[in-house]
């Protein structure tokens, strides 16, 4: 059998077997602040050896993963780290054979960023068998041993968006755009986003007219979605929950079809450019903002430390389905109009001469020292 069916089979096999697992512990908890071992590291690296860091991502698509990859790499520039980053371009085989290269060329540790948060279990699987510690990044990896997992309160993310939503139409028809369905942080953020709106739909406050994945988190996908959902509600609709500013772009696009752009609330995630543009024009309502640079440095500091055999400072655990992971999650922050300047422009993460490069000058906030502190 040639090694890419062998892979193709075991990925299938690991899916096939998770799917059929009782779900459970998809959610943050709030579990004690504790630590994570460098204990499984092939051969602990002495404090001045260098360390040998892989880096699978899914996709430098989105404008966010891009950063990613900025940032990891200036990290791992600053701390003598050596650094491969591969990119599987949403393709499941493609991020195992990856894997596989890597380990091949003796990483010291493994981030993995997965694009399947099941079928990567096989990943873990394989580091594992060679004592490579696994750093799941952003994304958990369901039901492997996974050593840690850095990422943003995901389920905190939802209720947030949906918090925004209902205290601005506590009444009417809404539209839920999901991640993709192969994104355990999709799962997570649609959790969060029903803790919120449950209690309402039950009382009948709101409904929800369509609550629907779009593959690969994918504008296009979110379009079909809401273009569907405003046929099905005759355009009586008050609010879309989009996922992240992708879908969110979709949805506006459907909206603006129907002149409902800008009358119709949408939620997004990752504080984009074309995303913060929206805002500021009125067409989309808010964003997620996610300080990546915390994230990114503190992914390739946590992997020296669990290639010297050191232990990891965590500040919560995850059950991924299959032990309580521990966790570091970083605070997100809900951005609109109001707050724009003094959030994502204050922090550097975009400059308000591009948010308001295609944007009308009368639309625009304004910058005042405060706001622009420390840029």
């Amino acid at each position: 059998m040639s090694r890419a069916k062998k892979f193709t089979l075991i990925a299938v096999a690991t899916l096939l077997f998770t799917a059929g697992c009782t779900s459970g512990g998809t959610g943050e908890n709030g579990g004690n602040a504790g630590g994570a071992a460098g204990g499984t590291a092939r051969q602990k690296k002495g404090p001045n050896e260098q360390v040998f860091i892989g880096f699978l991502m899914d996709t430098l698509e989105e404008e966010r993963w891009q950063r990613d990859k900025e940032l990891v790499e200036k990290r791992a520039q600053e701390v003598g780290a050596k650094l491969s980053v591969q990119v599987a371009n949403g393709d499941d085989n493609l991020q195992i054979k990856q894997a596989e290269n890597l380990l091949t060329q003796k990483v010291d540790v493994l981030i993995v960023a997965p694009h399947n948060s099941e079928i990567a279990a096989t990943i873990v699987e394989m580091a594992h068998r060679e004592g490579v510690p696994v750093v799941s990044y952003d994304r958990m990896i369901r039901n492997a041993d996974v050593d840690l997992y850095l990422s943003h309160q995901v389920v905190k993310m939802g209720e947030m968006q949906a918090r925004y939503l209902l205290e601005r139409a506590p009444k009417g028809n809404y539209i839920i755009v999901q991640g993709a369905a192969t994104d355990n942080n999709a799962r997570l953020l649609h959790d969060g986003q029903m803790n919120v709106l449950r209690p309402a739909v039950e009382r009948g406050d709101i409904k929800i007219v369509v609550d629907q994945p779009a593959k690969e988190w994918s504008p296009k996908e979110a379009l079909n979605i809401v273009e569907n959902a405003l046929t099905l509600a005759n355009n009586d609709v008050v609010a879309v929950l989009a996922a992240n500013d992708g879908t969110a772009g979709g949805a506006v696009e459907a909206l603006a079809a129907q002149n409902l752009a800008g009358k119709v609330l949408v939620t997004g995630q990752d504080a984009e450019l074309p995303a913060l543009q929206s805002i500021v024009q009125g067409k989309q309502t808010m964003t997620i903002y996610k300080p990546l640079q915390p994230l990114a440095y503190g992914a390739v500091d946590a992997a020296l430390k669990l290639a010297r055999g050191e232990t990891v400072g965590t500040n919560d655990t995850v059950d991924n389905g299959r032990k309580k992971v521990p966790s570091i999650l970083f605070e997100p922050q809900a951005v609109d109009k109001n707050n724009l300047v003094a959030t994502v422009v204050k922090d550097g993460y975009q400059t308000l001469a591009k948010i308001c490069e295609k944007v009308p000058a009368e639309q625009c906030p304004k910058a005042d020292a405060a706001a622009n502190a420390g840029k």
